[in-house]
């Protein structure tokens, strides 16, 4: 495909998945903020990233902004992407985006309407609203329309000439006509969006049903009744915490570990059978999206390691994803039946090398396996390697499956006796500058102490006596972070919990979920902040600052028992505290 012109000097107001979001008159602060937060167009992007594949032709009709053919071409490496857009006035954008991320060279748009129908004209009308969203072919009437003449391309032509391996289909109401007519024949996975309100629910029943005749069939953990990815692979499914291949054990003979060669999110690695074929059930899924793709088989001569092994996964060094991914498969130590010679990794980033840390091991030890932790870090064949389902992880994971919480609760952490106080703050304010948190926690601390709080700062105390003071305390208050993964392995029903929201993520979804499926018992989520403050070189939500709104926190702390009722003030900081708080750097605060 040829390079497209940037028309307009980009300036990048988001992130999503990687992808840089340029500045445009169509981006509000909420829509910034959400995209952020990988929460804008959620459903279609977490379908996309599961299905699309290196070297697959994906084929777009509906672009908006971009971003979600954006972030499949970041991220998942198709040969090419070919997106149509009947809104002309949203063509330079997403070019603009294209060169903002180097994607000029493997994607391209198309100010035109894809049509399937044999007698498709050649333009059509498009009614443009004054928010791009919902602009659609079809005229509703119940907004104010502007009406522009778009051209049309054939779908047949598209089909022969660009073989889409892929669909990702978002054209608020098109669907229902584009899926009579369209030949979906070398087409394996289609993600799409439905519009009922335009068309009425039997017509969307009749979208689905074309989808099932060819073969599409909805991944349930991906689908919901608008939005559904489907396809004809049954080895694109990822995870479920309410069983399939994630609660179940598989045993390959003669396997073969391949670890990335590369540091990235989505990486070629993984477990190879005898044959040479890829094992679905050792990769590791986060959000509904596999992180690991098929590696080359290798082909120089092999190191041969003997023995039974149990694949452990991935090998990662941040706290909290060792937690929920690294222990994933760690649940089936009553399954296994036969003696363990040691867990068997691949690291995250090739660069760590065969480096176990201290922590990594206790935790290991803590789940009841006594035995080596071994990073591999050159493609191996191993004798016997046991490779558990994911139990555990990010997303829907993050309740886990029964089989793994069940092994949390007779194994994990069964020799470390509660030890500390009654009344416990889990704080963030000694961790280092740059990792986000909250603005005034320093005075919360202050404010907690007075009320019988002992502030606690986990990274500066070993696992045991992490463990021992989150045994112990009846009512704990947290400022969410990583540390709560730990907290919700060993907390009970008859713990009390708060957690103070920090930023606006799906981390803190992902928290409370654990929280609520591991204790039987849902956190009281406190998101009392009066802004949130963000470096403004960078956008993702993991840095961004929360300033506390101390009025709004106190109270929802004393209606959820937290706190007595008292006659303090807790007083908001002023702007020249906010400042020496954030420290030096530049700084842009979102919302009120």
């Amino acid at each position: 495909m040829t390079a497209q012109p940037n028309p307009i000097a980009p300036e990048a107001a988001a992130e999503c998945h990687g992808v840089a979001v340029p500045m445009s008159p169509f981006l509000t602060d909420a829509r910034i903020e959400r995209i952020n937060a990988e929460s804008y167009e959620g459903q279609e992007l977490a379908g996309a990233l599961a299905v699309v594949k290196p070297g697959d032709r994906v084929l777009e009709m509906g672009a908006g902004l971009g971003i979600v053919s954006g972030v499949v071409g970041k991220n998942c490496a198709p040969a090419a992407v070919l997106s149509f857009e009947a809104n002309p006035q949203l063509i330079p954008h997403i070019r603009a985006l294209h060169a903002l991320n180097g994607l000029n060279a493997c994607m391209e748009v198309r100010n035109a309407v894809l049509l399937s129908a044999p007698d498709a004209p050649r333009e059509v009308a498009f009614h443009v609203r004054k928010s791009y969203l919902g602009s659609s072919l079809v005229d509703t009437e119940k907004r104010q329309t502007t009406r522009v003449d778009v051209p049309t391309a054939r779908y047949e032509e598209i089909h022969e000439s660009f073989a889409p391996s892929v669909l990702l289909i978002d054209i608020e109401g098109g669907e229902l006509d584009f899926l009579r007519h369209a030949p979906l024949d070398g087409v394996r996975a289609v993600v799409i969006e439905f519009h009922p309100g335009v068309y009425g629910t039997p017509a969307m029943r009749e979208c689905k049903r074309i989808l099932k005749r060819a073969g599409l069939h909805p991944i349930d953990a991906l689908s919901s009744r608008k939005v559904w990815t489907c396809a004809r692979q049954q080895d694109a499914v990822p995870p479920a915490p309410d069983g399939g291949w994630s609660t179940q054990v598989e045993t390959l003979s003669n396997a073969i570990i391949v670890p990335p060669k590369a540091s990235g999110l989505v990486q070629a690695a993984g477990v190879l059978d005898a044959r040479g074929q890829f094992s679905s059930s050792a990769v590791l899924w986060r959000n509904g999206r596999a992180l690991m793709v098929p590696p080359e088989v290798p082909k120089t001569p092999l190191a041969e390691r003997s023995g039974t092994w149990l694949w452990g996964g991935v090998l990662w060094v941040h706290f909290g994803h060792f937690l929920v991914e690294s222990l994933s498969r760690l649940w089936c130590l009553k399954d296994v039946g036969a003696p363990v010679d040691g867990i068997l990794y691949v690291p995250k980033r090739p660069t760590v090398g065969s480096e176990i840390k201290a922590f990594q091991r206790d935790l290991a030890r803590h789940f009841g396996w006594h035995v080596p932790l071994v990073a591999v870090t050159a493609p191996e064949r191993v004798e016997q390697l046991i490779v558990p389902g994911q139990g555990f992880g990010l997303g829907k994971m993050s309740s886990a499956t029964a089989p793994f919480r069940k092994a949390v609760a007779q194994h994990f952490a069964r020799t470390v006796a509660p030890e500390g106080p009654e009344k416990l703050y889990i704080s963030r304010s000694k961790l280092p500058k740059g990792r986000g948190g909250l603005i005034g926690e320093r005075a919360l601390e202050a404010h907690l102490k007075s009320a019988g709080y002992s502030v606690f700062h986990p990274q500066e105390q070993s696992i045991d006596e992490q463990i021992a003071r989150y045994k112990a305390a009846g009512m704990i208050i947290a400022a969410e972070g990583s540390a709560l993964h730990l907290l919700g392995m060993v907390a009970g029903p008859e713990q009390k919990i708060a957690v103070i929201v920090r930023r606006p993520s799906g981390a803190t979804r992902n928290i409370q979920r654990q929280i609520t499926a591991f204790t039987g018992q849902p956190p009281l989520m406190l998101s009392h902040l009066v802004a949130s403050w963000t470096p403004q070189a960078k956008a993702k939500p993991r840095l961004w600052y929360g300033e506390i709104d101390f009025k709004a926190l106190r109270t929802g702390l004393q209606k959820g028992g937290f706190l007595p009722i008292t006659s303090d003030v807790w007083r908001n900081l002023g702007a020249a505290e906010v400042q020496e708080d954030l420290g030096p750097g530049q700084w842009a605060r979102k919302g009120d």
